[in-house]
C-alpha cells in the first residue's frame, strides 16, 4: 500500500504541476504525506458532497479537475463554503490533489478524453504546447469525424455521448451544415475563437459561450469580419461540467496503469454525481427546435 507521497510523485508525473498555468492553483491542497492510501476517487469538483462521497467510499485521496482554491484566503473556518470542504477532508483523513490546466494541456488530456467520448479522431492540438517537441501536447484537439454529419445530427450526437445536464446542448448554424473537421475544448473555451479560425473547422464544441464571443465567431469568415451575420464557424455549447467529465474516467485508467507498475493495492472510483451547478431549465415559448 503507497503512501500519499509516492502517490503524489506518480500525479505530478503524470500532469507536471508546472505545464499548468502561471494563475492555476493545482498539486496538494491537503494531506499528510506518510498517510497510507489505499482508495482514490476523482470528480470535476471539490465541493462537499463529493468530499462526503470520499468518506463513504473509504477513500483516503480525492483528485479534482477543478481547484478548490484559485485565489489567496485568509480564514478556512468551516462557516465559509471552502472551509467546509476542508474541514470534511481533514476530518476524514481525505487528501485532495489538483490536476487542472496541467491536465488540460497533457497528453492525453481533458479535450482527448472529449474527443473520445465523441468518437472523433485526434488529428493535433489546438493551440500546441511550444515546449512539446512530439507537437501533441496543448489546449484543445483538432479532430475529425468518422463521417460527416449535419450540425444537428452533431449536436445530438454530443447530447447522447455526454453526461445529461439541464442545459444539454445548444447550437449555432444552420442544422443541415455538413460537419467534417471539428476543435473541441473541455471546460471554457471562447478564449480561443483566433485559434478555431485558425484550424478552419467545420464546428467548434466547448463550454460556457458568451455571448459577444459567440455572435463574433459565427459573424466571422475567413476573408475577414463579415457585414451581417456570415457562415462563421458552427458553435456547440455544451455545460462545462459535462465536457470535463469524461476525463476522469481517462485519468482514473492513467493512475490504475502506474498502480499495477509498481505493484500498489489501490481501489479507484470515479465520481457519478452531477456537480453542474443547472439544476433545471424551461424552454422559452415559442423557441426554435
Amino acid at each position: 500500500m503507497p503512501v500519499l507521497s509516492e502517490v503524489i510523485i506518480a500525479l505530478d508525473t503524470l500532469w507536471p504541476p508546472e505545464r499548468a498555468e502561471g494563475w492555476d492553483a493545482v498539486g496538494t491542497v491537503c494531506g499528510d504525506p506518510d498517510a497510507e492510501v489505499n482508495g482514490v476517487l476523482f470528480a470535476v469538483d471539490p465541493v462537499r458532497e463529493v468530499a462526503l462521497e470520499a468518506r463513504e467510499l473509504g477513500a483516503q485521496l480525492l483528485i479534482t479537475h477543478h481547484p478548490l482554491y484559485l485565489r489567496g484566503t485568509t480564514t478556512v473556518a468551516a462557516d465559509t463554503f471552502k472551509g467546509r470542504v476542508v474541514h470534511t477532508l481533514v476530518r476524514n483523513d481525505i487528501a485532495l490533489y489538483v490536476a487542472h490546466t496541467n491536465a488540460d494541456r497533457a497528453d492525453p488530456g481533458v479535450s482527448d478524453a472529449l474527443a473520445a467520448a465523441l468518437g472523433l479522431k485526434v488529428t493535433g492540438p489546438l493551440v500546441p504546447d511550444p515546449t512539446d517537441p512530439a507537437g501533441r501536447r496543448g489546449l484543445g484537439r483538432i479532430c475529425e469525424l468518422v463521417q460527416p454529419l449535419s450540425l444537428a445530427e452533431f449536436a445530438a450526437l454530443a447530447a447522447a455521448r455526454l453526461p445529461a445536464t439541464a442545459q444539454g446542448v445548444r447550437a449555432a448554424g444552420p442544422p443541415d451544415r455538413p460537419i467534417r473537421t471539428v476543435a473541441v475544448c473541455g471546460g471554457a473555451g471562447d478564449s480561443l475563437f483566433a485559434e478555431v479560425r485558425a484550424a478552419a473547422v467545420d464546428a467548434y464544441l466547448t463550454a460556457d459561450l458568451r455571448h459577444h464571443p459567440a455572435s463574433e465567431a459565427r459573424a466571422h469568415t475567413d476573408t475577414g469580419p463579415a457585414p451581417g451575420p456570415g457562415p462563421g464557424v458552427a458553435l456547440v455549447d455544451a455545460a462545462h461540467w459535462a465536457t470535463e467529465w469524461p476525463w476522469l474516467t481517462q485519468a482514473a485508467a492513467q493512475l490504475a496503469a502506474v498502480s499495477d507498475q509498481h505493484g500498489w493495492e489501490l481501489r479507484i472510483d470515479v465520481s457519478r454525481l452531477v456537480t453542474d451547478p443547472w439544476t433545471f431549465s424551461t424552454p422559452s415559448e415559442g423557441a426554435p427546435n
